[in-house]
């Protein structure tokens, strides 16, 4: 089952319009994606400003991601919540519209302790037939996970695949590697995109993706061919662009960026999110000509 879901698989970003979310803009950012040949999108991660949306918004979302892929790549649908219940309703609705696998964040803010959160993962998922990850985010979650609750879920839920992992601790995912061989870990930082590759990831979760779709299932590509050089190479071209993600808070670059490129009509963000400030936008206009990319 582990290997339903693999390779690059951007969080797609929220276009709004005019304080809506614009389903039109979406859609077209979903075709780029199979044009440009992600292996998959991901619906409603955190580049997705998803605590600016309702619950109506996001499962929105999933369906447009659904129908307009048409299947030719993987959908993943991000579910998680800081409430159970809501965390339930975007599952279940994820499901019923035939997602191919899940990604459920940690509950954030509340700071739980381990065996609440093993819980809570085991009770939004018990019903489920289809994948499921962790999303791992302890800098906005305030919470970490650890090796005996990855265990812990591994021996009492068999949909638990892996997961995101977006924090610097190559460690940490080397030891659940070592630990459990079929886990399916995402890379969700982009600076440890390669290395993180290279010790036996499988794939990426990468906000710069909505950027430069192409070269980054280009990287999975030289990983799985066992071309580390041409990884290095793609890793080196990268690694301003990966820099300059995270000038400001993810993805209020990424969204001028985006609006510079022609990928989207408006720079619109929903408070407390707000767009990139005239300085920022001079900072990231360089970036982006130093990478071919305007």
């Amino acid at each position: 089952m582990s290997n339903v879901v693999k390779g690059s698989i951007p969080p797609i970003i929220t276009p709004f319009s005019n304080g809506d979310v614009d389903l039109d803009t979406y859609a077209k950012l979903i075709e780029f994606h199979v044009n440009e040949g992600s292996h998959g999108i991901l619906v409603n991660g955190t580049s997705a400003e998803p605590s600016t949306l309702t619950v109506a918004e996001r499962n929105q979302l999933v369906d447009v991601a659904i129908t307009t892929s048409n299947n030719s790549i993987s959908v993943v649908a991000a579910t998680g919540s800081q409430s159970l219940a809501e965390s339930k309703a975007l599952t279940d609705h994820a499901v019923a519209a035939g997602a191919d696998a899940l990604l459920i964040v940690t509950p954030y803010y509340i700071r739980p302790p381990q065996r609440g959160i093993i819980e809570y993962y085991l009770e939004i998922t018990k019903d489920i037939d289809i994948p499921w990850m962790i999303y791992h985010i302890p800098g906005r979650a305030a919470v970490s996970i650890t090796i005996e609750t990855i265990r812990q879920l591994q021996q009492q839920s068999s949909t638990f695949i892996g997961m995101k992992h977006a924090v610097n601790d190559l460690g940490f995912v080397s030891e659940c590697l070592a630990e459990f061989p079929d886990f399916s870990v995402f890379v969700g930082l982009e600076e440890l995109s390669f290395p993180e590759l290279a010790i036996g990831a499988v794939g990426l979760m990468n906000a710069v993706g909505n950027l430069r779709p192409g070269i980054l299932a280009e990287m999975c590509h030289a990983v799985w061919d066992n071309d580390l050089e041409k990884g290095k190479s793609l890793h080196h071209q990268l690694f301003e662009l990966n820099k300059s993600v995270f000038y400001d808070t993810n993805p209020i670059p990424i969204k001028y960026m985006m609006k510079r490129m022609g990928l989207l009509p408006n720079n619109e963000h929903r408070l407390p999110m707000h767009p990139a400030p005239s300085e920022l936008e001079k900072r990231l206009d360089g970036v982006l000509d130093r990478a071919g990319l305007l």
